[in-house]
């Protein structure tokens, strides 16, 4: 609510918003898909994720980072499941057809949000899915054992903190991203501490 609040008192910002490479320093890479699009993979329909827009810049601030480390081609996306057959192509249409931002501030009020026993109980799978130059698809399951905007992110943002403190004492000051900085040393302190897994899928 916040973003689009700051976009309707200053509407240049929406250029910003909708810019996939807006952090990267005024590179500007490839084309990237568009964000309201509704597709079926699998058996399963996918729908665009509300984070999206935010995440994409931050990946592609990343590669930026990294020196392009992915390629200066690289295109990424992200999305949600939805679900599978005309259920799962209802809901996807109607998530991308929801108002960018989620429009009317009408989310959960502070101390609206999961229980103590939701977020224990809670979980998530991630599935990311590359292709190489060549053609050569890759895919990386992740896994986190508790609520994952409650439980899960309160644990990660802990391990982040902990790493910088005792493990990055190398890096100069500056607006990061954590792979640059922390890259597999916060992996495997996610592993060992925070409950996520991590593993290439054949």
């Amino acid at each position: 609510a916040a973003t689009m609040a700051a976009v309707k008192a200053d509407p240049s910002l929406f250029n910003d918003l909708i810019d996939p490479f807006a952090l990267s320093g005024g590179f500007k890479g490839a084309e990237q898909p568009a964000g309201n699009k509704v597709m079926e993979e699998d058996g399963v329909w996918l729908a665009p994720f509300v984070m999206a827009p935010i995440n994409t810049k931050n990946v592609h601030r990343t590669n930026a980072l990294l020196g392009h480390a992915y390629g200066e081609d690289f295109v990424y996306d992200e999305m949600m499941v939805a679900g599978p057959g005309d259920d799962g192509k209802k809901l996807a249409d109607a998530i991308a057809g929801m108002q960018l931002g989620g429009g009317d501030g009408g989310g959960p009020k502070p101390g609206e949000g999961p229980s103590k026993e939701e977020r224990e109980a809670g979980s998530y799978d991630y599935a990311a899915i590359g292709e190489t130059a060549s053609g050569e698809t890759i895919r990386i399951a992740v896994t986190g054992d508790k609520d994952p905007g409650y439980g899960s992110t309160s644990k990660i943002i802990s391990e982040a903190a902990l790493c910088l403190i005792s493990e990055c004492d190398d890096v100069d000051g500056g607006v990061w991203t954590p792979a640059p900085v922390m890259g597999a040393k916060l992996r495997a302190r996610l592993v060992e501490h925070a409950g996520l897994t991590f593993d290439v899928e054949a």
